[in-house]
């Protein structure tokens, strides 16, 4: 997107600050083979700096491990300890990006994703939703975006085998982003 582009989204050069209300970064990992369990991270914090192009863009996110919430508090204990996230060891999970490319409708983000101190490269594919400004005069751009890792890439092998084969937890866990950011004043 060159910089005549992005102006036509409505989208203009500078910071964008992630707005926590109005997103959510979640996941989708089978369970048992026969179901998926759906859930997110709730304390999340990121800021888009927009270029004069795309690709001069860039994406940082921080998400506390610890707010790990798939709706079961059980599940999500287990989640959160040492045999998952080890939100102890390592409280953080971040991204930082290193490209951006794309056009107006769609784009890619690739960048580092790091999680359990482990880091590897990831990219999501996304969708710009547009640019609106609210009721208080804030200007408000939409993204969707998704990925998928493995998460023995990431350390995470806690696992549990089926006594009808398999086992309890896939390996391949979907990243899905529904995200607002606000221009920086």
């Amino acid at each position: 997107m060159t910089a005549t582009a992005i102006e036509t989204t409505g989208l203009t050069q500078g910071t964008w600050t992630f707005d926590a209300a109005h997103s959510e970064v979640g996941f989708t990992v089978r369970h048992a083979g026969i179901s998926k369990v759906r859930g997110k991270f709730t304390a999340v914090e990121g800021t888009l700096t927009l270029g004069e192009t795309i690709a001069d863009s860039a994406v940082t996110a921080t998400a506390q491990a610890a707010s790990f919430n798939s709706g079961d508090e059980n599940r999500d204990g287990h989640v959160r300890s040492a045999d998952f996230l080890d939100v102890e060891t390592y409280p953080t999970l971040t991204f930082t990006s290193t490209s951006v490319s794309g056009d107006q409708g769609s784009f890619e983000l690739t960048g580092e994703l790091t999680i359990r101190g482990i880091a590897k490269t990831v990219t999501f594919t996304g969708e710009f939703n547009g640019v609106a400004v609210d009721p208080f005069g804030a200007t408000r751009a939409g993204f969707e975006a998704k990925t998928v890792i493995s998460r023995k890439d990431f350390g995470l092998t806690w696992n549990a085998a089926l006594e009808a084969g398999g086992v309890l937890v896939s390996d391949k866990v979907t990243i899905t982003l529904d995200i607002a950011f606000v221009k920086a004043a």
